[in-house]
């Protein structure tokens, strides 16, 4: 009899801390963005400027505290894609990365299709948001707007632990 309440117990405890955890991952650490005018949406002008806000409404975003590439956003905007690239630096990044189920408006699938097909636009928006972190703005030629953070080759090499180089920013202290 002690074995089979013994048994009952750590299932118990194990299924209670599995529960735990995926909701930690999932709702536990995210937090709503307040909006702010003139920084939500920010691009990287071509040369070496300061990132330009654009017009934007109906912004959501989220963030979490534990990790700086949490962060995703979602708008719209009237701005042209085409246009905004005679202006602005393009990104590379055409994967971006998944949201929580709950935060609707971000298909990072259905985004990243567009980015391949060539219907949405990826853009530099701010290069070392955090450091080794990059903030990617994606405007699709309906004007809905996609923002999350990336690593950059710095965050890269800095969090597997390979030697970072000359070529990175030093880091800061704390991080």
């Amino acid at each position: 009899m002690a074995g089979k309440i013994l048994a009952v117990i750590l299932v118990a405890s194990g299924l209670l801390a599995g529960a735990a955890m995926y909701y930690l991952q999932v709702y536990g650490f995210y937090d709503d963005v307040t909006p702010e005018p003139f920084y939500d949406v920010l691009l990287q002008p071509l040369g070496d400027h300061d990132p330009q806000p654009i017009g934007y409404h109906r912004f959501q975003a989220i963030d979490a505290e534990s990790s700086p590439i949490r962060y995703r956003a979602c708008f719209e905007t009237d701005m042209e894609p085409a246009k905004l690239a005679q202006a602005f630096e393009l990104s590379d990044h055409k994967e971006p990365r998944n949201a929580p189920g709950w935060f609707d408006c971000f298909d990072a699938a259905a985004l990243g299709a567009e980015l391949e097909a060539g219907t949405a636009t990826a853009f530099m928006s701010v290069k070392n948001i955090y450091y080794g972190v990059d903030r990617i703005v994606a405007v699709t030629e309906d004007g809905r707007g996609y923002a999350w953070h990336e690593l950059n080759n710095c965050g890269k090499k800095a969090y597997d632990g390979t030697v970072v180089g000359e070529a990175c920013p030093e880091r800061p202290d704390g991080e």
